[in-house]
């Protein structure tokens, strides 16, 4: 079974398997690797196809150069927000990988350098093993954007991080470094070379016995369906928020390049 993410290259996602790692690098440098519908869904597709491939025994998820992704691209993200949605929020682009990501029965190893914003954040939460050197500078921004958590962050970030730190971090919205990162367990390891440790480490994971690494994952993950389900109820509510006025006010001032004003929203 061929690989179409190998098969079928996309323009923004370079694909390479040897020795049973399939590595895939976002590759828009000019964007900060801003994630987009259609790239969401290849990724996702990539993921799927790779958690059936008997040539795949792990897999990376990384940027092609000095960012792992900027979150959602906001041009698109805006021309998203001005079509009418129809059937499950879970369904739209991010959700779908986020779910193929925490479905993925095999290692999924993420290596960070630069930003990790958004998505990138919460997509952390369902890798088995994150390493990041000190370039890399997260933020999970949806409260400052009008929104709400995704991907079963309400979750998951509280069950890794505790929850006060969970709180900081989505409440305040604002950027954190790697050694923060550590402490609320979204990272493994600063390293200096995330790329070339993930690498090892695949390699590693790869030479060991399939059927017993997916087991031990399946052991670990028994609330896989109530994760999911949180996916789910999360997309309905982020979908919600996303025609809320404070998101429209935080669009505005994006575009006019100001601070959004949230005064008039909360009296």
């Amino acid at each position: 079974m061929t690989l179409s993410c190998i098969q079928q290259p996309h323009q923004h996602l370079q694909a390479n398997l040897e020795d049973g790692v399939l590595t895939l690098a976002i590759n828009r440098s000019e964007a900060k690797n801003a994630l987009y519908g259609e790239l969401y869904l290849w990724i996702a597709k990539a993921l799927d196809e790779a958690d059936t491939n008997k040539d795949v025994r792990v897999v990376i998820l990384r940027g092609a150069e000095q960012d792992f992704t900027a979150g959602n691209d906001m041009k698109d993200f805006m021309g998203f927000m001005q079509k009418p949605h129809e059937g499950k929020a879970g369904d739209q682009p991010p959700f779908v990988l986020l779910k193929a990501a925490a479905r993925f029965s095999k290692p999924l190893i993420i290596a960070v350098k630069g930003v990790a914003i958004g998505i990138g954040v919460t997509i952390l939460l369902h890798a088995d093993i994150v390493f990041a050197d000190n370039t890399a500078l997260f933020q999970i921004p949806f409260v400052s954007l009008g929104l709400s958590p995704e991907g079963a962050a309400s979750r998951l970030l509280v069950k890794q991080a505790g929850y006060q730190k969970a709180a900081e971090l989505l409440f305040t919205a604002k950027k954190f470094d790697a050694a923060t990162a550590v402490k609320a367990n979204l990272v493994n390891d600063v390293v200096e070379d995330p790329y070339a440790t993930a690498q090892q480490t695949a390699q590693h994971l790869a030479a060991l016995p399939l059927a017993s690494l997916k087991q031990s994952k399946a052991l670990m993950k028994k609330d896989l369906a109530e994760i999911i389900a949180c996916i789910d109820e999360e997309a309905e509510i982020f979908m919600q928020r996303v025609r809320s006025p404070e998101m429209m006010e935080a669009v505005q001032a994006f575009m006019q390049k100001r601070k959004p004003d949230f005064s008039q929203f909360n009296s």
